[in-house]
């Protein structure tokens, strides 16, 4: 700061010679103008013609005028950080780009499984859709819909798509019905059914899978190219089992079939038990590491980073009827997770 004091201090003396010099300059120059015109008086030879008088003063401001652009030219470009030379206007920073991904989306559209469909959260063996973490309009639950668009907004402009049973391999049809509605927002939560087989050996391969994803949003990017896709993680099926495999109901209706690849044989805690349940969970995590990939490539698509596979549903947060599918209260879970990620300024590491 103490330099550039002293250069406009310089500036200011330059100012003042250059003023002199000017007018100085001028002086001379009005001088010999007016001996040069002495033989060119007027008829009665009083003296020198006007003429002369305006090229003096002509010539001052000329000096004059040279000596401020010369300052004005310094005051108005100064050097960057390379040595180079920039003006003012230069150095304007450039406005910033509009973010891409939009917090506040007008309009959802749920795909996935039973999971999105709230099965077994009201009722046994039943979907529940109103109270879906996507999409429901019940008050307890405040799904991701109602906190962006309102109870009224969540009524009329979110839709479910998603299916009980479903896998990825369903998933580019439920998108395609989804882009015909033309949502700010599509949410997936699929993957489950594609790892709870009768048997381990019967889960969807990781490649299949990642494929299916791709057909997925290749479908919603062709009817509607705008729409973001916010993209949940699969579940950690090995902490579902974890918490429900000390509850005697719990124990009774896994029997029946409930992810089996998982679930059979809850009790059991041998070799080959652990070893299968290792399996699935892998699986999962494979599966979880395909879509984040997948969703990685699509600029309005947003993965949660993990989060809903890392939350621990505890018992009251899962269905008292099959101890698996969320409850309402873990369906609430599910809503804030994605509320959480959809308005984050910035995407999940």
């Amino acid at each position: 700061m103490g330099v550039r004091k002293r250069r406009r201090g310089v500036r200011t003396a330059d100012l003042s010679e250059a003023t002199a010099s000017g007018a100085a300059a001028s002086g001379a120059a009005g001088s010999s103008r007016a001996a040069g015109s002495a033989g060119a008086t007027g008829p009665s030879g009083a003296g020198p013609s006007r003429g002369a008088g305006s090229a003096t003063v002509a010539a001052a401001l000329a000096g004059l005028l040279l000596s401020l652009g010369a300052v004005t030219g310094c005051d108005a470009a100064s050097d960057g950080p390379d040595g180079s030379r920039r003006t003012a206007q230069s150095a304007r920073p450039s406005p910033s780009p509009t973010p891409v991904w939009d917090r506040s989306p007008d309009s959802i559209a749920a795909v996935g499984d039973s999971i999105t469909r709230g099965f077994d959260a009201c009722g046994v063996l039943a979907d529940c859709p109103e109270v879906s973490w996507a999409t429901g309009t019940d008050a307890s639950v405040r799904s991701l819909a109602v906190q962006l668009l309102g109870p009224a907004g969540a009524a009329e402009r979110s839709w479910n798509f998603a299916r009980s049973g479903a896998t990825a391999g369903d998933l580019a049809g439920q998108m395609t019905r989804a882009a015909e509605k033309k949502p700010d927002l599509v949410t997936v939560l699929a993957g489950a059914n594609d790892a709870c087989r009768a048997t381990a050996e019967q889960m969807t391969p990781v490649a299949e899978f990642r494929s299916s994803f791709e057909k997925a949003l290749a479908a919603l990017r062709r009817a509607s190219p705008k729409s973001q896709v916010y993209v949940a993680s699969v579940p950690d099926l090995k902490r579902l089992w974890s918490t429900g495999r000390g509850h005697p109901l719990g124990r009774q209706v896994w029997k029946l079939g409930v992810c089996a690849s998982m679930l059979a044989d809850a009790e059991d805690d041998g070799p080959e038990a652990r070893q299968r349940r290792a399996a699935v969970r892998q699986r999962v995590v494979d599966y979880n590491a395909a879509l984040k990939d997948v969703c990685a490539r699509d600029r309005r698509c947003r993965y949660d980073g993990g989060a809903v596979f890392g939350f621990h549903f505890t018992r009251e947060q899962l269905s008292r009827w099959d101890l698996f599918h969320p409850s309402r209260d873990g369906q609430q879970r599910l809503a804030e997770i994605a509320y959480r990620r959809v308005t984050a300024a910035e995407p999940p590491a």
